[in-house]
C-alpha cells in the first residue's frame, strides 16, 4: 500500500514538474522576481532613504492607473505576438520595428488621403496598417525562403529603411506634414479607434481586438492543421518538406502573418484617443526606431512566445511602466523601470537553466524521505522524459 501511494506521488510530481505550462509558468515567475529584486538593489543603491517608496510605486503604481496600463499594453501585445508567432516557427523577427512603423504609415495615409464616413474609416485605416506590415514582413520572408539569407540580418535592416522611408514620405508630403509643428496634423476623428468609455482614460477597443487577436492565434497554431504545419517547418525545414509540407511557403506566410500582427500594433497606436498632447492622432518623424517593437520581443520572451503568455506578459509589461513613470515622485529617473526590464528579460532567456533548478529543487524536496541517489536517479529519468 505505501509502496502504491509512492508510485502516485511520483505521478502526480512528474506530471506537475513536466507540464510544459507549469515550466514555462515557473520560469516566468522567477524571472520576474530576480528582475524585481534586481531592480530595488539598484534603487536601494542609488538612493536609499527613497528606495522602498519607489519600489512600492513600480509594483503598485499600475493599479492607479489601470485604463492606461491597458491602453499601452495594446501595442506591445500585438508586436509580442508578431515575435512570438515567428519563434514558434522558428524565425527570429527581430523586424517588428520596422513593420509597426510602416503600418502607423498606411494608417496615416487612409486617415489623410480617404474621405470616409466614420463608422468604417477607421476600421480601414486599421485594415491598411495590418497591409503595410505584411508588406514589410514579407520581403524578409521571401529572402529566407529562396535565398536562405538569414531574416535577423534583413530585418534588423528593414526597420532603419522602413524608419527611415516613413520619415522621408511623411515629410515630403504636403497633405500629412505641418513643417512648423515638425510632426503631421492631427487625423480627423472619423478615423479615431472607438473609446470604451472609460471615464478619464484612453483605453479603447484596440485592446479588445488584441486579446481577441491572440485568442485566435492560440487556437490557430495549437488546434489546426495549418499550425502544425508551421510549428513542424520551424522544428526541422527539411523533414517537414519530405513530409510533404511546403516549407518555403509557410516561412513567407509566417513572416507575412508576424509582419501584418505588428502593423496593427501600429495602427493601433497611432489610431488609438489619447489625453496626451502628441501621443497619438499623429506622427513625428524624428529619425528614431520605435520602441515598441523592441518591447515586443521583450513581451515574447517573458511570455514563452505563447499567445496567451504573450497576452498576460503584455499587461505586466505596461503595468510597471506605468508604475515606473511615478517612480520621479521619489527622486529616481523613470528609466529605472528599462533596468528591471532588461534584467527580467536576461533572466528569461535562461529560463530552462532556471526552470530546471526550481524542478530539481521541487522534488528533491517532495523525496526528501528518500535515499538521495534513488531521487537523483528519478530526477535524472524526469528530465529525460521531459525532453
Amino acid at each position: 500500500m505505501e509502496g502504491n501511494n509512492i508510485n502516485k506521488n511520483k505521478f502526480n510530481l512528474k506530471s506537475i514538474t513536466n507540464n510544459s505550462a507549469f515550466s514555462s509558468f515557473t520560469a516566468a515567475f522567477m524571472a520576474i522576481i530576480l528582475g524585481l529584486v534586481f531592480g530595488f538593489l539598484v534603487m536601494l543603491f542609488a538612493k536609499p532613504d527613497t528606495a522602498v517608496e519607489g519600489f512600492k510605486l513600480i509594483i503598485l503604481g499600475g493599479f492607479r492607473r489601470l485604463p492606461d496600463v491597458f491602453y499601452f499594453a495594446t501595442p506591445i501585445m500585438m508586436t509580442g505576438l508578431a515575435v512570438g508567432f515567428a519563434f514558434r516557427m522558428g524565425l527570429f523577427n527581430i523586424g517588428a520595428s520596422g513593420q509597426y512603423t510602416m503600418g502607423m504609415y498606411f494608417a496615416l495615409v487612409v486617415g489623410f488621403m480617404f474621405d470616409l464616413p466614420g463608422g468604417i474609416h477607421w476600421i480601414v485605416a486599421i485594415l491598411a496598417g495590418m497591409l503595410g506590415g505584411m508588406i514589410w514582413g514579407a520581403i524578409p520572408g521571401i529572402f529566407k525562403a529562396y535565398l536562405n539569407v538569414n531574416e535577423v540580418i534583413t530585418s534588423i535592416m528593414f526597420n532603419y529603411i522602413g524608419m527611415f522611408l516613413v520619415d522621408m514620405w511623411i515629410q515630403n508630403s504636403s497633405v500629412m506634414y505641418v513643417s512648423n509643428m515638425a510632426r503631421t496634423a492631427y487625423l480627423p476623428q472619423t478615423v479615431q479607434i472607438p473609446s470604451l468609455g472609460i471615464t478619464g482614460s484612453s483605453v479603447n477597443f484596440g485592446i479588445v481586438f488584441a486579446i481577441i487577436i491572440g485568442i485566435i492565434l492560440y487556437i490557430i497554431l495549437e488546434k489546426t492543421i495549418f499550425g502544425y504545419e508551421l510549428k513542424a517547418t520551424g522544428f526541422n525545414k527539411h523533414a517537414s518538406e519530405y513530409a510533404g509540407m511546403k516549407g518555403k511557403r509557410n516561412i513567407i506566410l509566417t513572416m507575412i502573418i508576424a509582419g501584418g500582427l505588428a502593423g496593427l500594433g501600429g495602427a493601433f497606436a497611432i489610431l488609438a484617443p489619447s489625453a496626451i498632447a502628441g501621443a497619438s492622432m499623429t506622427y513625428e518623424p524624428i529619425n528614431v526606431i520605435a520602441a515598441n517593437g523592441f518591447n515586443g520581443i521583450a513581451v515574447a520572451l517573458l511570455g514563452n512566445s505563447h499567445p496567451l503568455g504573450i497576452i498576460l506578459s503584455a499587461v505586466f509589461i505596461s503595468h510597471i511602466q506605468r508604475g515606473g513613470t511615478l517612480t520621479s515622485l521619489v527622486g529616481f529617473k523613470p528609466e529605472i523601470i528599462d533596468v528591471v526590464i532588461a534584467v527580467i528579460i536576461y533572466f528569461s532567456a535562461f529560463a530552462m537553466i532556471m526552470n530546471s533548478a526550481l524542478g530539481r529543487f521541487v522534488r528533491r524536496r517532495l523525496h526528501s524521505g528518500e535515499d538521495v541517489n534513488t531521487v537523483d536517479e528519478v530526477i535524472d529519468n524526469d528530465a529525460k522524459e521531459a525532453e
